[in-house]
C-alpha cells in the first residue's frame, strides 16, 4: 500500500481532497466503459469480463499498487495475446494464464525487478505495440463492416479470410460503424461535448440510433452475447491440470512481461505529468495481485493503462482515490445499466478500438526512429514489428531483445581499447622513476574499458601484433570498471602461454571489485604476489631489474 500511504503522508486523503479525486474517478470510469467492452470482445472474452477486470484490476492497482495516480484495467497491448490464447485454450485457459502471470509479477516485484524492465530498448517497444496496433486493427473489420466470422490462427490467413468475404459487407453496419468512427474522433469538437470522451459519444449515439432504428442485420452484445448481466460475479477457483500450467506457461510469461513493461511505461508518464515519483517493485507487485484476483471475478489480464492514467492526472486526480472511484463508477453501471447494453452495436466498439490502434501504432514515431535510428536499430524495429504481425509475440519480444543485447554487446566491446604505451604515455611515470625510455624488454599495455567475453578477441589481438616476446609485459587495469569470466579465463591462458615462453606478467592497479575476483579466480597467485602492485611506480622498477634478467 505505498500509493495509499505516500498519498496519506503527503496530506491528500483529506476531506477537501475528495470532490476532485471523486470526479476524476467518475470521469475515468466514463471513459473506461466503452473501453473495456471492446477490449474484452476483442480478447475472445464477453463484453461483462472487461468491466469485471477493470473494477477488480483498477480497484488493486490503485490500493496496493506504486503509483497513487495509476488506473489499471483491460488495455489494446494485450488484445494480441489474449486473443491467441482464447482461441487455443478457451476462456478458462485465458483466466489462467492470467493467474500465472500475476504470480510471475508478484514475484518479479519482490525480486525488486523492476528497474530491469525499464532496460528493455526502444524499438522493441514502438515494434511490438505498432505490429499490435496493426492486428487490433484487422481484427475488427469483421465487426466494423459486418462480415461474416472467419478463421485464421496467424494475421496472413486471417488477412487473406477477411478480404476474401469483403465484398459481403452490411451497408447499415458499414454506416454505423463509420458514423462511431467520426464520433469517435470528433465529438470534441462539437460545443457542448468537448469535455465528454468521444469513445462514450460514439457508443451513446450509436446505441440509441439502433435501439431506435432496429436496424436489421445489425450485430449488438445483446444478439452476440445475450446482454451483460447485473453485477459482480460470485469468486471463485478456476479448474485446472499440471498439463494446464505447463502448456499456459509461456504464455503467463508473456502476459507478465508485457504488463510489467505497459504498466511501468504508464507509471512513468503519470510522474512526469502529475510530478510524482513512483516505486517500480511495488507496482509490479499490485499489478501481480490484481492479475491474481481479477480471474477469480471472471475477468482477465489487467495492467496500468496510459490513457485512462493521463484522463485521470488531467481531470484532478491526484491520490488512488480517484482510481477506487473508477472501480466504483464501473460498478454503478452494472448494477443499474447493464440491461441497456444489449443495443451496442458492435460495430462502434469496434470503431473505438480502430481510434486505439491508431493512437497505439504512433506511426510517426515508427517512422521516425526507422529512418533516423542507426540501421541496427531501425533492423530490430522492423524484426520486432514483423514478428509481432506474422508470428506471434512471444517470439517478437525475445527476438527483439536477444537481438538488441548482442547489438548492445557489439557496441560495448568495439568501444574497449587495448594498446601498447609508449614512452610518450607514459613519460610523467618514466620521470619520477629517473628513467629517459622504458626499461628494455618491458612492454607495457593498458585495457581501457569492461574486459567481459565482448572484449577477449580485441585483447588477444592486441598482444598478438607483438612481433618479438619482452622480458615482462606489464598490464594495467585501472581503467577496467569490471571483469567476467571469460575475461578471467583469458587472462589465464595469456599469462600461462607468456610463461612457458619465458615471459614475465605483472599487473596493477586493478580496483577492488576487479582485484577481488582475480583473486577468487587464482590469478594473483600464478602470478605470485611480486608481480602485482597497486601502483604503476613500484611494478616498473620491479620490472626493469627482472628485465636485467636471464629468462627463466
Amino acid at each position: 500500500m505505498i500509493a495509499f500511504l505516500e498519498a496519506s503522508r503527503a496530506g491528500l486523503l483529506a476531506r477537501h481532497h475528495w470532490l476532485p479525486n471523486i470526479v476524476a474517478g467518475l470521469v475515468v470510469g466514463v471513459v473506461a466503459l466503452p473501453l473495456a467492452m471492446a477490449f474484452a470482445i476483442a480478447s475472445g472474452a464477453r463484453p461483462e469480463q472487461g468491466l469485471y477486470t477493470a473494477i477488480i484490476g483498477g480497484l488493486m492497482v490503485s490500493v496496493l499498487g506504486g503509483s497513487r495516480v495509476q488506473i489499471a484495467g483491460p488495455t489494446g497491448a494485450f488484445i494480441a495475446i489474449l486473443s491467441g490464447i482464447t482461441a487455443q485454450h478457451g476462456i478458462a485457459g485465458l483466466q489462467l494464464a492470467t493467474l500465472m502471470a500475476g504470480l510471475i509479477l508478484l514475484l518479479m516485484g519482490i525480486a525488486k525487478l523492476g528497474g530491469v524492465i525499464k532496460f528493455i530498448p526502444a524499438p522493441v517497444i514502438v515494434g511490438f505495440t505498432t505490429g499490435i496496433g496493426l492486428i487490433i486493427f484487422v481484427g475488427q473489420w469483421q465487426y466494423f463492416l459486418g462480415l461474416p466470422k472467419v478463421e485464421g490462427l496467424h494475421f496472413h490467413d486471417k488477412l487473406l479470410n477477411l478480404l476474401g468475404v469483403l465484398a459481403q459487407f452490411h451497408w447499415p453496419t458499414l454506416a454505423l460503424g463509420l458514423l462511431s468512427l467520426a464520433l469517435a474522433l470528433y465529438s470534441s469538437r462539437i460545443r457542448g461535448l468537448a469535455r465528454v470522451p468521444g469513445p462514450l459519444v460514439a457508443m451513446i449515439v450509436a446505441t440509441l440510433l439502433q435501439a431506435l432504428l432496429q436496424l436489421p442485420g445489425v450485430a449488438t452484445i445483446g444478439s452476440a452475447f445475450g446482454g451483460i448481466p447485473r453485477g459482480l460475479p460470485a469468486p471463485s477457483w478456476p479448474s485446472f491440470s499440471f498439463g494446464d500450467v505447463i502448456t499456459l506457461l509461456g504464455p503467463a510469461f508473456t502476459i507478465a512481461m508485457l504488463g510489467a513493461i505497459e504498466s511501468l511505461l504508464s507509471a512513468v508518464v503519470a510522474d512526469g505529468m502529475a510530478g510524482t515519483k513512483h516505486d517500480s517493485n511495488q507496482e509490479l507487485i499490485g499489478q501481480g495481485l490484481a492479475n491474481i484476483a481479477a480471474p477469480l471475478f471472471g475477468g482477465f489480464a489487467a495492467t496500468g493503462a496510459i490513457a485512462r492514467t493521463a484522463t485521470n492526472i488531467r481531470n484532478g486526480g491526484n491520490s488512488p482515490l480517484a482510481g477506487i472511484g473508477h472501480a466504483l463508477t464501473l460498478v454503478a453501471v452494472l448494477l443499474f445499466l447493464a440491461p441497456l447494453a444489449a443495443d451496442i452495436p458492435l460495430t462502434a466498439l469496434a470503431a473505438i478500438l480502430f481510434v486505439v490502434a491508431w493512437n497505439m501504432s504512433d506511426l510517426g514515431h515508427f517512422r521516425h526512429l526507422l529512418l533516423r535510428a542507426p540501421r541496427a536499430d531501425s533492423a530490430i524495429l522492423v524484426i520486432t514489428f514483423l514478428l509481432t504481425v506474422f508470428a506471434d509475440l512471444v517470439v517478437a519480444v525475445n527476438v527483439g531483445v536477444i537481438l538488441a543485447i548482442l547489438q548492445f554487446i557489439r557496441r560495448m566491446s568495439s568501444a574497449v581499447e587495448v594498446q601498447q604505451l609508449g614512452k610518450n604515455d607514459l613519460q610523467s611515470e618514466l620521470d619520477q622513476q629517473g628513467h629517459a625510455d622504458l626499461p628494455p624488454g618491458v612492454l607495457v599495455y593498458e585495457i581501457d574499458g569492461p574486459f567481459f567475453f565482448g572484449a577477449v578477441e580485441k585483447f588477444e589481438a592486441s598482444l598478438a601484433q607483438t612481433h618479438t616476446d619482452p622480458r615482462v609485459l606489464i598490464l594495467r587495469l585501472r581503467r577496467v570498471p569490471f571483469i567476467d569470466m571469460s575475461g578471467l579465463l583469458t587472462l589465464d591462458e595469456v599469462i600461462r602461454k607468456l610463461h612457458k615462453r619465458g615471459v614475465r606478467v605483472m599487473l596493477c592497479e586493478a580496483n577492488e571489485r576487479v582485484r577481488g575476483k582475480m583473486s577468487k579466480a587464482g590469478l594473483l597467485d600464478l602470478l605470485g604476489a611480486e608481480h602485482y602492485a597497486e601502483q604503476f611506480a613500484p611494478l616498473l622498477q620491479r620490472a626493469a631489474a627482472d628485465a636485467t634478467q636471464s629468462p627463466e
